[in-house]
């Protein structure tokens, strides 16, 4: 019993951290529009990355890291940088304009991962990939270049061409797997499952 209740604690301090980390998304936004301070920016960012590191060690950590939870996870991250971009392209939207061919390629594969799962799988992808952990801390590392120190070169761009890379992968790996499979770290641990697959058939 008290090994059941530990874990539903520690799901529900998880979901928490996911919550708060989603909240956060509208501070930045009301930031951006009526007080914007990098120290501020920062102390979001950081906050957020911080949630979201400790929230992923504490679900694998003591086994609650569920598909659900992982997609929470996911959802919230995407929300809370959507609302990072809104606040770059709000208070510096012309620094955007050498960005903008490369965001649009990214928008498009994003659209087209959250599409195309679904529709073959019947679920969204759950993979937690090497590549987007990578662009996880690349988007943190990008985001506050920009919104804290106020800096909108290589650090920018790294963060749009590996979320590119990241989601040619994640595409990648939900055209070669036949059956939907969570914690795919890479394509090439895609085809070996394929593989496996195959020859028991």
């Amino acid at each position: 019993m008290g090994g059941r209740r530990r874990r539903v604690w520690t799901l529900r301090v998880a979901l928490a951290l996911v919550a708060l980390c989603e909240l956060l998304a509208p501070v930045l936004v009301l930031l951006a529009i009526y007080q914007p301070s990098h120290f501020a920016f920062g102390t979001n960012l950081v906050l957020v990355f911080l949630f979201d590191v400790f929230e992923r060690l504490v679900a694998c950590r003591l086994n609650v890291a569920t598909p659900t939870l992982r997609g929470l996870d996911s959802f919230a991250d995407s929300v809370f940088y959507l609302a990072a971009l809104f606040a770059a392209w709000y208070l510096r939207a012309q620094a955007l304009q050498e960005h903008y061919a490369a965001l649009l390629v990214l928008a498009g594969l994003e659209l087209a991962r959250y599409v195309f799962d679904p529709v073959k799988f019947r679920c969204a992808a759950s993979y937690h990939m090497w590549s987007s952990k990578l662009w996880g801390i690349a988007l943190f590392v990008g985001c506050f270049a920009w919104l804290a120190l106020g800096i909108s070169g290589v650090a920018v761009a790294l963060a749009i061409y590996i979320g590119i890379v990241a989601d040619i992968e994640g595409l990648a790996i939900a055209v070669i797997l036949q059956q939907w499979k969570n914690d795919v770290p890479t394509f090439v641990h895609a085809l070996q499952l394929r593989a496996a697959i195959l020859n028991r058939q």
